[in-house]
C-alpha cells in the first residue's frame, strides 16, 4: 500500500459501504492528514476522491472513509481487491 495507507478493512460493514455508498474504508497512519489520504488513494487507484473522512478506533487505530466521485468504483476496487 501508499505511505500513508496501511490495509484496507474487509468487514461486512465496509462490504455494505463499498455497495451501497461509492466508500473504501483503510486503517491509515495515525500521522496522516486527509490531504495525504486523498492523494495516496488517487494515485494508487487513479480515481478522484470526493471527500475523506477520519476517525480514532476503539483499538487506538486511525480510520479512514474515503468517498469516491466515479460511481461504481469503489465497487470494481472492492471486487478487484478480494473484498466483495
Amino acid at each position: 500500500m501508499a505511505e500513508k495507507l496501511k490495509h484496507i478493512i474487509a468487514s461486512e460493514k465496509a462490504a455494505l459501504m463499498i455497495e451501497s455508498e461509492n466508500k473504501l474504508q483503510f486503517i491509515v497512519d495515525s500521522r496522516a492528514n486527509k490531504v495525504a489520504i486523498k492523494r495516496d488513494v488517487e494515485s494508487m487507484f487513479d480515481t478522484p476522491v470526493k471527500r475523506v473522512r477520519t476517525m480514532i478506533t476503539f483499538r487506538g487505530e486511525k480510520k479512514a472513509i474515503v468517498e469516491l466521485e466515479e460511481e461504481g468504483k469503489a465497487n470494481e476496487i472492492g471486487t478487484s481487491l478480494g473484498i466483495l
